[in-house]
């Protein structure tokens, strides 16, 4: 769906707050346009559940041949229930039609639940990116498509 559509964005506000609620500030200053999450350049993704928006993320084109997550988030109500795993497989597939060969993505040292998950995922380490690289805790992961 798009980025600014109202679903997505209740699972945009739900993902800045929690970064806010662990980190302090904003939550995530990251720039961040809605164009850049539209096909072919990224897409975004919402999971629902009896109708309610539970879970999403995005992606956008980072470079000519990698795709960048942003914006991934389960709510605390569904967790351990496999939906972030369907959420980042859902983004992985769409990066992958859209001939995008890694996705990468930056995460914070204070989410060891997302950390886990890209590691259990296949999402190994690489050197930090983006515009928390230089942040202490931020950890940058990529796994090939």
């Amino acid at each position: 769906m798009r980025y600014d559509e109202p679903a997505a964005q209740t699972v945009i506000r739900a993902a800045v707050a929690e970064l806010a609620a662990r980190y302090g500030g904003t939550g995530d200053d990251t720039p961040m346009d809605p164009a850049e999450f539209v096909p072919p350049r990224g897409d975004f993704v919402v999971a629902f559940l009896d109708g309610e928006p539970v879970g999403g993320a995005g992606w956008r084109a980072h470079g000519d041949e990698d795709a960048e997550l942003k914006r991934m988030f389960t709510s605390a109500t569904v967790r351990g229930r496999g939906v972030g795993r369907r959420v980042l497989a859902a983004v992985e597939e769409s990066a992958r039609a859209r001939g995008r060969r890694r996705l990468i993505l930056e995460v914070g040292d204070l989410q060891p639940e997302a950390i886990a998950m890209y590691n259990a995922c296949g999402y190994d380490r690489i050197e930090n990116f983006g515009f928390y690289r230089d942040e202490p805790g931020c950890l940058s992961f990529a796994r090939v498509l």
